[in-house]
């Protein structure tokens, strides 16, 4: 039985969260198939009864999984014969650091640079619930938020640095292969790719071949999602 993934949906299908593109690097890296079942945001919390409020969640043999890290685990020690996510307790250690920089320094300043454009991939009957809950997080309009985001590039891009000078040394964040860490940044940059036109990476940042690699991972698999225009 195929392992069951929530996965939010935007306008025309559009597949764009960070986090539920981490959980599908990696359950393809270890080889479950899986379908997926687009929620919109407006829809989430039909998920488990009420009590869901953001996804990716799994549902796996009628055991219900949340958080994208917390799903990782669970396929790591629910299926320890495929191959490893972390490669054993230390990547799993050092993979929570990664997921904490990307979300803290990568993610939290990324989204006020395509807040606007997020709004405007999203499926009409949720634009108000988007823009009332993120016009009160960011308290201003969203595209007040993303105003001025070129001048801004500069700022994201040397927050990078240290997947850039990791890049350098080896083709992974990982090492020699792609493992969960490589899912964690892989996921920010495909949410930037799919719902905004905004070029996070420069023509020649030495991310862009590593980005350009991972989306060839297991098929193809986010190659397959479409870029915004």
């Amino acid at each position: 039985m195929s392992i069951v993934l929530y996965d939010l949906c935007g306008a025309d299908d559009r597949r764009f969260s960070p986090y539920c593109w981490r959980v599908k690097m990696a359950l393809a890296h270890k080889g479950l198939p899986f379908e997926t079942r687009p929620v919109p945001f407006r829809q989430i919390r039909d998920i488990c009864d009420g009590a869901q409020t953001s996804v990716p969640v799994i549902e796996d043999d009628g055991r219900i999984v949340r958080d994208s890290f917390d799903i990782a685990v669970y396929l790591e020690t629910t299926y320890p014969e495929l191959p490893s996510l972390f490669g054993g307790a230390a990547g799993l250690g050092l993979s929570r650091f990664v997921d904490k920089w990307s979300v803290l320094e990568i993610n939290a300043t990324l989204v006020r640079m395509i807040v606007a454009d997020i709004h405007g991939v999203l499926q009409p009957d949720d634009e108000p619930y988007f823009r009332e809950t993120r016009e009160k997080r960011f308290g201003a309009r969203l595209e007040e938020v993303q105003e001025g985001r070129e001048e801004r590039l500069e700022t994201l891009r040397a927050k990078l640095e240290p997947a850039r000078q990791t890049l350098a040394r080896q083709p992974y964040l990982s090492g020699i292969t792609p493992l969960f860490a490589d899912f964690i940044l892989f996921g920010t940059l495909q949410w930037a790719r799919i719902a905004s036109p905004l070029q996070i990476l420069a023509d020649d940042d030495p991310i862009r071949p590593w980005f350009e690699g991972c989306l060839d991972l297991y098929g193809g698999i986010g190659r397959s999602a479409a870029a915004a225009a």
